[in-house]
């Protein structure tokens, strides 16, 4: 392998890692989020935790005699509603710096983002080889280096 590939798969890998390090960092972020909300005369408190899911509720002992029990659900699921819009929000604002200009954080999270529309330059296209065997190329992918491995300036990869 030429110096010159060989500092290209070295930079390469190098971003790979820092990618993977960054990646572990978000996780860490997410997993760590969690939002909480009270009833009004706090007899109800309801904590969310990254992806939504209820951790903690306390009811307190006079809700009860508060609240009719209709009541008493309802407002746990008017609780646990805000609070998870809090954590999408939170987990909005950790996301926000890795997506395309202009997309929607909480749109991402909820599955409505089409980061497609946003990022042409990644979306794959199906392609075959010679053989009729599936293969993936990326669209305006310019080639690593002129005249070397990737010689007719297109980046396939067979899927197994």
């Amino acid at each position: 392998m030429s110096t010159d590939h060989r500092a290209r798969t070295e930079e390469l890998l190098a971003d790979y890692r820092s990618s993977r390090e960054r990646l572990a960092t978000v996780h860490q972020e997410l997993d760590g989020i969690s939002e909480s909300a009270r009833s009004g005369d706090r007899a109800v408190v309801v904590t969310v935790g990254s992806q939504g899911r209820l951790c903690e509720l306390t009811i307190a002992e006079d809700a009860y005699q508060r609240y009719r029990p209709a009541e008493l659900a309802a407002t746990i699921v008017e609780l646990a509603t805000q609070a998870a819009t809090g954590v999408t929000e939170r987990a909005g604002d950790v996301l926000s710096p890795f997506l395309p200009t202009g997309t929607d954080p909480r749109a991402v999270l909820e599955g409505r983002a089409d980061l497609d529309a946003e990022c042409p330059r990644d979306r794959a296209v199906a392609a075959r080889d010679d053989n009729g065997v599936g293969a993936t190329e990326l669209e305006d992918e310019e080639p690593l280096a002129e005249g070397g491995w990737l010689q007719d300036g297109t980046a396939k990869r067979s899927h197994p």
